[in-house]
């Protein structure tokens, strides 16, 4: 069985990131520098098949979307479905 591409060659090579200091007992976000992109943010992830994951990437490139983007539409029209207010991006 053949494997399926993977979009990780697709990025642009990321910065290597600079090490951070590491003291014994961590403040809640004291000292963690943050993109400005992600400020006020919270991360939702979850663990879905290769299939999934291939269809979804796919399909936010065919239509010029982030990933990302594709998810808070999906989550927005849960909310919806559900009768809850749609939170945006």
């Amino acid at each position: 069985m053949s494997r399926k591409p993977s979009f990780a060659n697709l990025r642009s090579p990321a910065p290597s990131p600079i090490a951070a200091p590491h003291s014994a007992a961590p403040d809640k976000d004291a000292g963690i520098a943050r993109p400005p992109s992600r400020e006020g943010r919270k991360q939702i992830a979850g663990f879905f098949t290769p299939d999934m994951s291939f269809a979804m990437h796919t399909l936010a490139r065919r239509q010029g979307k982030s990933l990302q983007t594709l998810m808070a539409e999906a989550f927005n029209d849960v909310l919806r479905k559900y009768g809850e207010s749609p939170m945006g991006e």
